[in-house]
């Protein structure tokens, strides 16, 4: 799926999720990518457009070879910047990891990825695509 193939959805429930976000946003980003924080991690890529460098908190997944990120809003930049890119930079459990090869697949291969408690939680919420990342 290109990125100019990706769904916007745009629900009640997807606008209070953006909202916890951007209000959680401050402690995830403290916590994320740390030893003992294995579902929050932090992505690093570049603007497509301006070259600029981001960081971002993220909810994730590891599989032996690769990250696995719930997409909420496959529409949004960081996505896209990721996509064009074909890499970033992963913080997860205290080390950096540079993830190449994204590629967005399906909510079944993507919530297999996560522990049960996580799944049960992905069955309510309008997340139906992950980004998979291998790990370079």
């Amino acid at each position: 799926m290109t990125t100019t193939q990706l769904p916007i959805h745009s629900s009640r429930l997807s606008d209070l999720m953006l909202r916890i976000g951007k209000a959680a946003n401050p402690l995830t980003r403290h916590l994320a990518g740390r030893r003992f924080v294995t579902v929050w991690g932090l992505i690093s890529y570049r603007g497509r457009r301006s070259g600029k460098a981001y960081t971002l908190p993220i909810a994730i997944a590891a599989t032996p070879t690769s990250f696995v990120i719930p997409m909420p809003f496959p529409d949004a930049q960081w996505i896209r910047n990721v996509l064009a890119a074909g890499e970033c930079t992963v913080r997860w459990k205290g080390r950096d990891w540079h993830a190449v090869e994204p590629q967005v697949i399906s909510k079944a291969e993507g919530a297999a990825a996560f522990g049960a408690i996580p799944r049960l939680s992905m069955r309510v919420l309008p997340i139906n695509h992950f980004l998979r990342l291998r790990r370079a």
